[in-house]
């Protein structure tokens, strides 16, 4: 409860300070925070060293939700080449999966070799390392400031100034998400197609009940990652599916995890992960949807709001599992839930943007287009989605 209410209270709050300030030390203050945390858990290894670690984790995640997503696609934009971002998020997002996979059994050699605190030095040194890499990523906006002079992005004003521009930021990202048909639109795609993912939570519970042992079920979670490498993998060669396909995946995803639970076995578990390869897929999509029709100057705190809407349905997820465990299986449940992801798929056919070539053309914001010359595609009423999450970025952590 304390790292999900820090996340919820600092979420768009610290996405708005990513749209004024430099947002490689927003990224390299999050990874000093995550650093912090673990340095309490092994140094105080009780509940209240758990408790403040976990308060410091859910700041830290707070502060990358929202930044990262906007420093790549600004960089891209300015590059000429927004359309490679549903590519790049994509193989960020396999990469990071692959990560977890490796460091898993890898946590569990150095418990048995180094102990406790040998695992807490490890991590505290590989996200020293991240901090470090922070450092080597551009910066869009002082890019863009070194050009035009645009005092909005002047980094150097004075306290009171960049007081003021982070007011002005954090109204016109919340005005843009809740007014801007497309972004708004966006916004509940995203939230629905992965706060619904969230069930990957319960695939070790699932595989347990279909009679899977401690050294089958790791096998099962195993095999939903790897969906999840794959479809977020080839998120490049699918971003530019039309509304009604995205649909249409994420309804074949909802089929294939409601069988799939319900049978069981190897061809059960398969069918599990194909679903999760495919939401996963249209996960990485809806959010490079959501960053082409961003047009205003807060772009990460509207990336951010897009985030505590996703952790509102991931919550509502696991409190229908509390309550619904209650009466039905693990299993009932996974297959009931994607009763909602069918409606999901609706809202997506629906409310999600069309993708590159598909729709008008237009530059991303009315100061960008004299910055870049940018285009990209921007939808007639409709919307796009945003995010990670992963079961993507926003529940990384899980």
């Amino acid at each position: 409860m304390i790292w999900s209410i820090t996340s919820f209270v600092f979420e768009v709050p610290s996405g708005a300070w990513a749209d004024v300030v430099d947002r490689r030390l927003l990224l390299g203050l999050s990874a000093a925070l995550l650093a912090a945390a673990f340095t309490c858990w092994t140094l105080a290894p009780g509940y209240a060293g758990f408790a403040v670690g976990f308060a410091l984790w859910g700041l830290s995640g707070a502060i990358e939700s929202g930044t990262f997503e906007s420093l790549l696609y600004d960089e891209l934009a300015r590059r000429g080449a927004a359309g490679r971002y549903a590519r790049i998020d994509g193989w960020a997002n396999a990469t990071s999966m692959v990560a977890v996979v490796v460091a898993v059994p890898a946590g569990g050699l150095l418990m048995e070799t180094g102990g406790f605190r040998t695992v807490g030095a490890v991590s505290i040194g590989v996200v020293a390392v991240h901090g470090l890499l922070v450092r080597t990523l551009p910066d869009p906006r002082r890019a863009v400031t070194d050009q035009d002079g645009d005092e909005d992005g002047d980094l150097e004003d004075d306290g009171a100034g960049l007081g003021a521009r982070y007011v002005a930021r954090l109204r016109e990202g919340l005005r843009e998400a809740g007014r801007h048909a497309a972004v708004r639109g966006a916004t509940i795609v995203s939230a629905l197609v992965i706060g619904l993912s969230a069930y990957d939570e319960y695939v070790p519970l699932v595989a347990a009940e279909h009679g899977a042992g401690t050294t089958a079920a790791p096998l099962v979670l195993a095999a939903v990652v790897a969906g999840q490498v794959v479809g977020t993998a080839l998120a490049g060669r699918t971003s530019a599916m039309a509304p009604r396909t995205v649909g249409v995946v994420v309804a074949l995803a909802a089929l294939a995890q409601s069988v799939g639970a319900w049978r069981g076995g190897g061809l059960g578990f398969a069918l599990l992960a194909g679903g999760y390869g495919m939401l996963s897929n249209a996960m990485v999509v809806s959010e490079a949807r959501l960053q082409a029709v961003i047009s205003g100057p807060a772009r990460a705190t509207v990336t951010s709001t897009a985030g505590l809407a996703t952790e509102v349905v991931s919550l509502a997820v696991y409190g229908g599992f509390a309550l619904g465990s209650r009466a039905w299986s693990m299993t009932t449940l996974v297959v009931l839930l994607g009763l909602p992801t069918l409606g999901a798929a609706m809202v997506a056919a629906r409310l999600l943007p069309a993708g590159p070539g598909r729709a008008q053309t237009v530059t991303e914001s009315p100061s960008a287009a004299a910055k870049t010359s940018t285009p990209i595609a921007l939808p007639h009423t409709r919307a796009s989605s945003a995010s990670r999450s992963s079961s993507s970025s926003s529940r990384s952590g899980s």
